[in-house]
């Protein structure tokens, strides 16, 4: 696998001013979710790049909902539109709450999986219906509200529109993790730590983005 140029190039961080910018680039090397490539782009416009890096900070990473269920819908919303680049990163506060690897690999079939505890499928829900344009009925709504009040509904199903949107175009962009102020494994997923690291992972038969799959609607959304 060969380092390919990102459809939208990165600012390098050498030609950046702005301290404040570069105080978050450095972040984004050490935390991760995002990492630096991403905002490296965002970065051609600092008002894209402040926007999204306040509302990721204020909406996923503080807010009001659990921390861990949002990464969880995060990580559903990766797996549903393929976007790599987002669904190779893992959100090191949620492992803190105790998301494990393990809950991230039957998430497109959450529904039959006993990995995740009702509260957890109910949001999941949530984001499988705006991901894939689902029909929701009053049992639909009664089934959030019995888990969620009204605040956490507004804020999940506002970080899922983002994160969603966001996802399906970064997967456009051709970018890649290690490419700006590499070195650094914050927030990487088990297996891409590195470079090297990185595409063993993705030359692995079993790899969940493998780029003969087709996207195909779960069955749990059908």
């Amino acid at each position: 696998m060969q380092k390919t140029p990102p459809r939208i190039s990165y600012v390098q961080p050498a030609d950046i001013q702005d301290k404040a910018m570069l105080d978050e680039l450095d972040r984004c090397a050490r935390e991760g979710t995002p990492r630096p490539e991403s905002q490296a782009v965002r970065a051609h416009v600092p008002a894209v790049f402040w926007s999204f890096a306040n509302t990721w900070r204020d909406v996923f990473h503080h807010g009001i909902a659990d921390h861990a269920i949002k990464e969880l819908c995060r990580i559903y919303v990766s797996h549903s539109v393929k976007c790599e680049f987002c669904g190779n990163q893992r959100s090191i506060k949620a492992r803190a709450k105790g998301v494990v690897e393990e809950d991230y690999k039957d998430l497109l079939n959450f529904e039959k999986s006993t990995r995740y505890d009702d509260r957890q499928k109910a949001a999941l829900a949530y984001a499988e219906a705006m991901t894939w344009d689902l029909d929701t009925d009053d049992a639909f709504w009664a089934r959030l509200k019995k888990h969620f009040n009204e605040a956490e509904l507004v804020e999940i199903g506002y970080f899922v529109s983002i994160t969603m949107g966001q996802q399906r175009w970064l997967r456009t962009l051709n970018i890649e993790h290690h490419q700006i102020l590499a070195g650094t494994d914050g927030s990487m997923a088990p297996g891409f730590e590195t470079w090297d690291d990185l595409q063993k992972s993705k030359s692995d038969p079993t790899y969940w983005a493998r780029k003969s799959d087709k996207k195909q609607k779960p069955e749990a959304a059908e």
